[in-house]
């Protein structure tokens, strides 16, 4: 199946509440009610206050400038501003090597994120090294290492409570003698100890810092998220934000919810990128985002 083609379903939930909400309200006098109404199905779907009043303010210019006839135009000019505000999202590996340090409060699906994004990196011929940096559950390493061996790629670990940061520089250092292409950091995120999480993150975060002097690999730092958290997952975007300086955003679990357009909000409140976004359970269901495909998916436009 193509990538449009598995974005389309993991995003049917939301593309059918939204276009089944659109044709009941669809006029061709575009009034205050019709604009209330088209407001209170965005806010639906998640896209947020700010994100939604510019989606009407660029819908009310359309519809001045050059006319909306046709449900199918409205869907276009929803399209097109929801693809502006999640445009300038760059392509994952810019450059040869990458260490991404994936961070997200537990239960969010990181563990399995990580495995995916392995499995993607590795698809594309690189050699990847995963990292069990979340050395508070026993678990978590356990899980990691299913996700390693499904994907085929190396695995640093150590025993439940080792230092997280003694276990990523042993990876960074094995990485560098190995000459691994991609790096993927796993962490713990337990925030009900919110304090020792953040200087845990950034402790691990100087260790790392410590292998890019050379310039010659890339540091990302992607925060997973659960889309059907909704707007819960602004509020971890600050924590974890704050704490160690996001690139981007994964979010998981798209296909179990009506409330997709959380990566719009996300986008235009933070203006991170989501860089994958998970619409299965399978091996090759994490998918690089792409906004224009993802801004018709979410409308339902194939």
């Amino acid at each position: 199946m193509g990538i449009f083609k598995k974005l389309f379903g993991g995003l049917a939930k939301t593309a059918t509440t939204i276009t089944n909400s659109i044709t009941q309200i669809f006029t061709k006098d575009f009034d205050d009610d019709f604009y209330d109404d088209l407001t209170a199905i965005l806010l639906t779907a998640d896209m947020g206050m700010e994100a939604t009043e510019q989606i009407i303010d660029d819908i009310k210019r359309v519809a001045k400038k050059q006319g909306i006839k046709t449900e199918h135009d409205l869907k276009v000019a929803l399209a097109n501003s929801i693809a502006e505000i999640l445009s300038g999202t760059p392509a994952c590996s810019l450059k040869e090597r990458e260490v991404i340090l994936v961070v997200g409060v537990n239960g969010v699906g990181k563990t399995t994120s990580i495995g995916k994004m392995a499995n993607h990196y590795k698809s594309l011929g690189k050699s990847v090294l995963i990292v069990a940096g979340d050395t508070f559950r026993a678990a978590a390493t356990e899980q990691l290492d299913i996700w390693a061996n499904r994907a085929g790629v190396r695995i640093v670990k150590q025993d439940q409570g080792a230092d997280p940061a003694s276990v990523v520089f042993d990876a960074m250092t094995s990485a560098a003698a190995k000459k691994d292409d991609i790096v993927i950091i796993d962490t713990a995120g337990r925030l009900h100890n919110k304090a020792h999480l953040v200087e845990e993150l950034k402790k691990i975060d100087r260790v790392v810092g410590r292998f890019m002097q050379n310039g010659e690999t890339v540091y990302r730092k992607f925060i997973v998220l659960d889309a059907t958290t909704g707007q819960n997952a602004l509020n971890q975007v600050e924590v974890f934000n704050d704490a160690v300086d996001l690139d981007g955003v994964i979010l998981t679990k798209l296909d179990g919810t009506a409330k997709g357009g959380v990566v719009v909000a996300i986008k235009q409140k933070f203006g991170l990128p989501v860089r994958f976004v998970g619409v299965g359970e399978k091996l090759d269901d994490l998918l690089p985002f792409d906004a224009q495909g993802f801004s018709r998916a979410i409308l339902g436009m194939e």
